[in-house]
């Protein structure tokens, strides 16, 4: 080693050592080790320029973070650092940052990363092409796309992301996705916990796996046990079932799912739905329970039928579905109406079953005494059990059987006061193309009450009799002609012989009053029923501003030493339009081209958000609406106008047609600080041949305002 080399290490060492026993003092930027020190007044002015050697790295220390790279470029008296080429932040045993470059301010604790870099914490990793580090606030945020990766939760991208290192929370913004293995989320806005892998989803969000997608505007999703819920405008597809309610809850491991309030569950394969506030959805069972208001519709092209009870469920494979509704059940069409205690429906069969339950099974009087109903037209039903078939394919009624304590009763169209009845063990029951009642076969121990009427209707007499079995057909719902079998004895009595009690069979029950004649009425018996509240999730919460008050309060005070830093943040944290911007004069506020009302400028007064001195303060000279604007001259499109502003008092940003009505086409209210903050406004301007000015309004005598770098641009659909 010769004589300079020594004394060049001997220097670098010293200045080392200098350098380390102020920074302690002073809490500063510490140069641990650098191979060589170099001094470039002309391109660096007032900083040292530190690179590696052989042996290893730049080495830098500050407050418990530690840095190595290639190269360093030390500014100490802003207490600024920008490191260069394999560059490695490193916090404690808890952050883990790589990029090729690194900007650090000792003062503000912000670094800003950019190029391939790669943030690690025992939670997560994060890939981006740039990054800004908070090492104050211990936050993490990038806006240019990003990569987040954890464990079992699988990555996640995203268009802006946020890190919350104490909270262990992201907020993702725009394009968000979420895959692993088996599951892709979608969203728009997702706050996700690394540790315990909760995601919150807001604005439209669909979570995909080859059982099921589920689309909500604000929803809940734990991507380690795969379930969640939703609770705005929530949706589930399960194949050929699509699921819809106020609040939806589901696990993906066992495809199930349930939801409360305002259900509708739509069978797609057999054009059916049920509607409730409560049901519970098992895809692998092939299952629907639901009940509070349970109403299950089969859609027909003509006239679908409705079927309502305290609880239906929903079983088989779509090209067997069967309905079972239980309790108070109710079966509505146009044509036929019934009632019982349950109801049983085939699909695929057609079959229908109107089921009284065991008397042993319950005391309730509806199921112990009031027996399954039937209306058809003019024809009340009744009966222990009734079947009812009908033909899918042409949507028709094909026949009736009612099973033991048959009974059959239509009002005598003429007099209002009589009845038609048949009664007997069983019946078999025919329609015709109407779906009306054409044939009744009563069989054993039939008896019949009918108000015979000649072919003038005039009343012959009341008909009654006792026969092995009848047969009747009818028209219209009157009984057109009747034949009795096996006839044990029969009467023939005018009217006014026929005393009142011997008008009515034994067992005579009228119910006109329960027949359902609306889809409305199958509801009418229900108890009062109020939806209960869901709680559910809070709204969303919009990230507050990355660089805010005050964090810009931070840079502006190393601002004053330090530009590095904030040169970056004002031109990178901010898309750059300097090439687009449609104003001519952006930063000329004293230029003509900027018309003014009742204010006064004067420039270079104060130092702007990147250090010189090139913000200028607007006076208002009125005591009411001073104001200042220029004119683009565009007259259609999409604008969005920004500038920086602070200072105190309450000012207008408006974007106005600037002729003719003077429109305000969008207008923002400002509460100035005391701090720079770029505001923002957008609007969309229809073809009516009026140009557009760009207008800061309201500002009065007592406001204090100062203004810097405006943009307006015109945004088209790539952006």
């Amino acid at each position: 080693m010769n004589t300079l080399q020594v004394l060049f290490l001997a220097f670098v060492f010293s200045f080392i050592s200098v350098s380390n026993t102020f920074s302690q003092e002073n809490k500063k930027i510490e140069i641990e080790y650098a191979g060589k020190l170099t001094i470039d007044e002309a391109n660096y002015p007032g900083a040292k320029i530190l690179t590696r050697d052989d042996a290893q790295q730049v080495l830098i220390h500050h407050q418990g973070t530690h840095m190595w790279c290639d190269k360093a470029i030390h500014y100490g008296k802003e207490d600024f650092i920008e490191a260069y080429g394999n560059v490695k932040l490193i916090q404690g045993d808890t952050i883990n940052m790589t990029s090729k470059y690194i900007e650090y301010s000792g003062l503000t604790e912000l670094a800003f990363a950019h190029g391939d870099v790669v943030l690690k914490d025992p939670n997560s990793t994060i890939t981006t092409d740039t990054l800004y580090y908070d090492k104050l606030n211990q936050q993490a945020f990038y806006r240019t796309g990003g990569t987040v990766v954890k464990d079992s939760s699988g990555t996640i991208t995203s268009k802006i992301g946020r890190y919350y290192m104490n909270m262990k929370k992201y907020q993702f913004v725009e394009d968000v996705v979420l895959a692993n293995d088996s599951t892709t989320v979608n969203s728009n806005y997702f706050d996700f916990y690394s540790d315990s892998g909760h995601a919150y989803l807001f604005g439209p969000s669909t979570i995909t796996n080859p059982e099921s997608k589920t689309y909500c505007e604000k929803g809940f999703y734990d991507t380690k046990n795969k379930t969640g819920y939703a609770v705005k405008n929530s949706k589930i597809h399960y194949d050929n079932r699509i699921v819809e309610g106020d609040s939806l809850y589901f696990d993906n491991n066992k495809s199930f799912a349930s939801a409360t309030n305002n259900i509708k569950v739509t069978d797609t394969l057999n054009n059916s739905i049920i509607k409730g506030h409560y049901a519970e959805v098992y895809k692998a069972k092939d299952s629907v329970f639901i009940t509070k208001r349970a109403l299950a519709i089969t859609v027909q092209e003509n006239d679908s039928i409705y079927m309502h009870a305290d609880k239906i469920m929903v079983t088989g494979k779509p090209e067997n579905r069967i309905v079972n509704a239980y309790y108070n059940a109710k079966i509505y069409k146009s044509d036929i109406s019934g009632k019982s205690d349950s109801i049983y429906s085939n699909q695929k069969t057609g079959l229908t079953k109107l089921i009284n339950i065991s008397k042993l099974a319950t005391n309730d009087k509806f199921s112990t005494k009031r027996k399954p109903i039937l209306w058809n037209y003019e024809n009340q039903m009744t009966g222990d059990t009734i079947h009812l078939i009908s033909n899918n394919e042409t949507e028709k009624l094909d026949s009736l059987l009612v099973f033991n304590n048959a009974f059959v009763i239509s009002q005598d169209t003429i007099s209002k006061t009589g009845f038609n009845q048949i009664k007997g063990l069983s019946l078999v029951g025919l329609f015709n193309d109407e779906n009306q009642l054409r044939q009744v076969d009563i069989t054993k121990n039939a008896e019949s009450i009918i108000w015979a009427r000649d072919d003038q209707q005039a009343l012959i007499g009341i008909d009654k009799a006792k026969s092995g079995s009848i047969t009747m057909l009818f028209a219209n719902g009157d009984i057109e002609e009747y034949t009795r079998f096996n006839q044990v004895d029969g009467t023939l009595s005018p009217e006014s012989k026929s005393p009142e009690k011997e008008r009515i069979l034994k067992d005579f029950d009228w119910r006109e009053d329960e027949r359902p004649l609306s889809v409305e009425d199958l509801f009418k018996d229900d108890p009062p029923f109020e939806l209960p509240i869901i709680k559910g999730l809070e709204d969303y919460v919009p990230q507050d501003v990355f660089f805010n008050d005050e964090m810009m309060g931070r840079i502006e005070l190393a601002g004053k030493m330090s530009p590095h830093l904030l040169n970056n943040v004002t031109t990178k944290l901010n898309k750059d339009i300097s090439n687009k911007n449609l104003l001519q004069f952006f930063n000329d506020f004293n230029n003509p081209k900027w018309a003014k009302h009742q204010v006064k400028v004067e420039s270079n007064s104060i130092s702007a958000p990147n250090g010189a001195l090139e913000a200028t303060k607007i006076v208002g000279t009125g005591s009411k609406n001073g104001y200042f604007y220029q004119v683009l001259n565009k007259t259609k499109g999409k604008f969005a106008f920004s500038i920086w502003l602070k200072g105190k008092g309450d000012i207008s940003m408006v974007l106005q047609e600037a002729s003719k009505d003077y429109t305000w086409y969008k207008t923002s209210k400002i509460k100035l600080t005391n701090y720079w903050k770029n505001y923002t406004i957008e609007t969309e301007k229809e073809s009516d041949n009026q140009k557009l000015r760009c207008v800061l309004a309201g500002i009065q005598e007592t406001d204090e305002l100062y203004v810097w770098n405006s943009n307006a641009e015109e945004i088209t659909e790539d952006k």
